[in-house]
């Protein structure tokens, strides 16, 4: 996969700067940066750190702390999720299909002076049971951002999710509406397994609230 002349995006978190290089023109989704990626990292920022320097009460604090946790993202594509993630304080695994891991391994190796390290990666086709005990869950949190797009592929996303997820753990997902058969089928599926939150749009990061975008948090019933 050849990146020359890509696209770049610009993200800050925690006083890190990141730089996703992407390239819209192949033929997969995942290597290009998607919107809510972006809303969801900074959304924790917001609350994880900004809200910390703050005498405001946190309506999130029961997300806190990170340290200790671990987490596993779905569908990292470029890496702008996990990464921002990890500088927020998380232990996270990012995963994806083959024919990303490219974009992925490139875009860790690019931001590894600040992420401080190289991120832990692995190949994962939710249907692949197989791929998904070898993960050792289950997880704290499941980070899922734009991944609800291709309506056969939603059975197996909820899934994957279910069995990753420990009994008190938490999915952390950033939504954006793609295909209406999609979006139907999942949250039918998501609301047998799933109690579903959503944040106020008042809540997100007040850079990054764009209107098509949603942040929700799901629970295991």
């Amino acid at each position: 996969m050849r990146f020359t002349a890509a696209p770049v995006i610009e993200l800050n978190v925690g006083g890190a700067h990141l730089a996703i290089e992407q390239d819209n023109g192949s033929m997969h989704v995942g290597t290009s940066v998607w919107p809510c990626s972006l809303v969801l990292v900074k959304f924790l920022e917001r609350w994880l750190l900004n809200c910390a320097s703050s005498s405001s009460p946190n309506p999130y604090a029961h997300l806190l702390p990170f340290s200790g946790k671990r987490a596993i993202e779905l569908g990292s594509g470029c890496g702008p999720a996990g990464m921002g993630i990890s500088l927020l304080g998380l232990n996270i695994i990012l995963t994806d299909i083959a024919p990303v891991m490219p974009a992925l391994k490139r875009n860790l190796k690019r931001n590894k002076p600040a992420l401080g390290k190289m991120l832990k990666i692995a190949q994962l086709y939710w249907n692949n049971n197989k791929q998904i005990e070898a993960l050792n869950p289950p997880f704290d949190f499941v980070i899922a951002a734009d991944v609800v797009y291709l309506e056969d592929n939603v059975g197996h996303l909820v899934s994957a999710m279910e069995a990753l997820l420990a009994p008190s753990g938490v999915v952390l997902l950033g939504y954006q509406l793609r295909s209406p058969e999609a979006h139907q089928l999942f949250w039918e599926l998501c609301e047998t397994v799933f109690t579903v939150e959503k944040i106020p749009h008042q809540d997100l990061h007040p850079d990054y609230a764009y209107e098509e975008t949603d942040v929700y948090f799901l629970r295991k019933k």
